[in-house]
């Protein structure tokens, strides 16, 4: 059922600063004014109600994200083997980078950007597919196995976090806020497998597990150094590392075909 009243925009962003770097240099990081609604008013002062505005001025983030992206960008043109490939590596990255963005922010990885990803994915591998060490077009099929190992097995970890959210919830008398292993991650494993085939996501796989299990510990370190509490079974976003070991294989491929 929809809310009988819902938020409004009563000031928007010029299209100047519609980039983040650009609001930042032009001194307009004021995002629009956005009202509650009139339900959510209802009996208030005209002085609560302006408190009621939500605050959307625009954050480090942004501008952050945006030089961080180019940078990326540069950094895929000088390493990809084709111009054509570099085209792919940008759109894979940009890509992720807005998956992980989200799932950092809201701890979800949203299916809406995932299925048009894994769709772009697919398009472009079988249009400019990468070149086997034997200078042959890798075939679409190592793309589509790519996906089902990534699903596969990080399915069966959903289903294992499944287990462990229930044999928690048990031991504490409630049910736990947010589940260990989301879906979203399943559908980001099979979206990362469709970028680089089956062979790149084992290694992928490895430095996702290493490098989440470091993640971690760096965490629990920054609750002890800051002396605050670590919460037993708290929720981190795990999208972030499968993303790392996908970027890491996407851009160094070679190099790992060198080692092995």
């Amino acid at each position: 059922m929809l809310p009988k009243s819902r938020p409004r925009c009563t000031r928007s962003r010029p299209p100047s600063a519609w980039l983040g770097l650009a609001a930042f240099l032009s001194g307009q990081r004021e995002g629009p004014s956005i009202r509650l609604g009139s339900e959510a008013e209802k009996g208030l002062s005209l002085d609560e109600i302006t408190h009621l505005e939500l605050d959307t001025r625009l954050g480090w983030r942004h501008p952050l994200v945006e030089i961080g992206l180019a940078g990326l960008f540069i950094f895929t043109y000088l390493q990809a083997p084709s111009l054509e490939r570099g085209i792919v590596w940008a759109a894979f990255l940009a890509i992720l980078l807005l998956i992980t963005v989200i799932d950092l922010e809201h701890r979800l990885v949203l299916f809406v950007t995932i299925i048009p990803s894994v769709i772009i994915a697919l398009v472009l591998n079988a249009l400019f597919p990468d070149i086997t060490p034997q200078g042959e077009n890798r075939p679409i099929s190592d793309y589509l196995l790519g996906g089902l190992l990534g699903g596969g097995v990080f399915f069966l970890m959903f289903l294992g976090g499944g287990v462990f959210s229930d044999v928690v919830s048990a031991m504490r008398g409630r049910q736990l806020g947010e589940v260990a292993f989301g879906f979203g991650d399943v559908m980001l494993a099979i979206l990362c497998g469709f970028m680089i085939g089956w062979r790149a996501m084992i290694f992928a796989m490895f430095i996702t597990v290493f490098a989440g299990a470091a993640g971690a510990i760096l965490y629990m370190g920054s609750r002890l150094l800051r002396r605050r509490r670590y919460m037993l079974y708290t929720p981190l976003p795990y999208g972030p590392y499968i993303v790392l070991g996908t970027v890491i294989m996407l851009l160094f491929l070679e190099e790992f075909r060198s080692l092995f």
